[in-house]
């Protein structure tokens, strides 16, 4: 199913729902042994014959993702924006020195910023922060790729669903039922976003933590196994650091990434040197 997307289609939303919905069925309990295994053949079987991209903040999911894309001797180059002094460019440069991955990173001026908010606002009939935020994160990154002629990238999406990365999933009542609506709602959430983002730039991503076994094993993990006290996706950190990732990175705590760049911080500032919040500023972009 998932291929669809990665291959540039964006499959209806009902046909999605029904898949999750199947999935949610026949789901069954697994163990972490299978987990990890079910990732590192979901990452493998996704390394193109040619060169390729990672976005890249330091955290659990990208520096997993490169990790075993370094250990399959891939060709490819990590990238990651934001504004100076922003966690995932410092926690980026960290984690690639650490690991020697090749690293590209830019370090945005607020003035930079709007201009990336303004290209991204474009691209949506209806921009909210959110789309303008997380969407200029990735149109940033793809600017700079572009420049290494590089349009396919390894991306962490699906992560926090399959490994209850969120914090409604902490306070959630079932975490197991949590993580399958949130599975089922990415259609219109994150898929419709990153669609209309990669059909603009005539980029390809590639979802490894949608791979069907990799939903099927990790939705077989128990939720307390995923949250326990101050961290979430227990799981994934574990198997991350049981593969080799320092412990540093396997156990970083995260923002998503329209706030670990700092984007969201300069779309803040942006709009209230005019006076408005950022709903107000973001619709004001699109008709720039």
């Amino acid at each position: 199913m998932i291929q669809q997307f990665e291959q540039g289609n964006l499959m209806p939303e009902k046909e999605w729902q029904n898949y999750i919905m199947q999935l949610e069925k026949e789901s069954k309990p697994s163990n972490k042994e299978e987990v990890k295994k079910a990732l590192i053949d979901a990452v493998k079987k996704r390394i193109p014959n040619k060169k390729f991209g990672i976005f890249f903040s330091g955290g659990v999911d990208s520096t997993t993702i490169a990790f075993l894309c370094k250990q399959n001797n891939a060709d490819f180059t990590c990238y990651s924006v934001g504004l100076e002094g922003s966690p995932d460019l410092i926690e980026g440069k960290k984690a690639a020195e650490k690991l020697g991955l090749t690293l590209r990173q830019k370090k945005f001026t607020i003035k930079e910023a709007e201009e990336i908010f303004k290209k991204t606002a474009k691209l949506f009939d209806n921009p909210d922060p959110l789309n303008v935020g997380v969407g200029g994160v990735i149109l940033a990154a793809v600017e700079l790729a572009k420049e290494d002629k590089i349009n396919t990238f390894f991306s962490g999406l699906g992560s926090e669903e399959i490994f209850a990365g969120y914090q409604r999933h902490a306070e959630a009542k079932d975490v197991h039922a949590e993580c399958w609506r949130g599975l089922k709602e990415m259609w219109r959430r994150d898929f419709t976003r990153d669609y209309k983002i990669a059909s603009a730039l005539g980029i390809h991503a590639l979802v490894p933590f949608l791979d069907e076994e990799l939903i099927r094993k990790a939705m077989g993990i128990s939720g307390d196994k995923k949250i326990n006290g101050d961290h979430k996706k227990v799981i994934l950190r574990e198997i991350s650091e049981e593969l080799g990732v320092p412990k540093e990175f396997a156990w970083r705590k995260k923002k998503a990434a329209q706030y670990g760049s700092w984007f969201d911080k300069a779309m803040e500032k942006l709009a209230k040197k005019i006076r408005v919040n950022k709903v107000e500023y973001v619709k004001m972009l699109n008709k720039k």
